[in-house]
């Protein structure tokens, strides 16, 4: 498994962080379902666009909706079996509590 130090901005501040990229269709569809213990993940898309995701048979995480220049637009606190939960973005960061 290969990490990669992805960086986003916040409200102006830099931040680091070490991520698994999502690249495959099926790493896209399953994200952190059915998993224990994951390192964060980082989805990125073709283009900036509504993104919904769900937190069926997940872990409770923290879903982070960034721009184009990697700026923070929407962070949610997901617990456990919440449905159509949106933002839109180009990238989705999934970070485990």
């Amino acid at each position: 498994m290969v990490l990669e130090k992805f960086t986003y901005y916040n409200k102006k501040k830099k931040i680091k962080i070490y991520v698994k990229h999502c690249k495959s269709l099926w790493s896209k569809l399953s994200g952190l379902m059915f998993k224990n213990k994951s390192l964060p993940l980082l989805f990125v898309f073709n283009k900036e666009k509504n993104l919904s995701i769900h937190s069926f048979f997940c872990k409770p995480f923290k879903a982070i909706w960034l721009d184009k220049n990697k700026n923070v637009l929407k962070i949610i606190y997901v617990n456990k079996w919440k449905f159509n939960l949106s933002g839109r973005g180009k990238y989705l960061l999934e970070i485990p509590l």
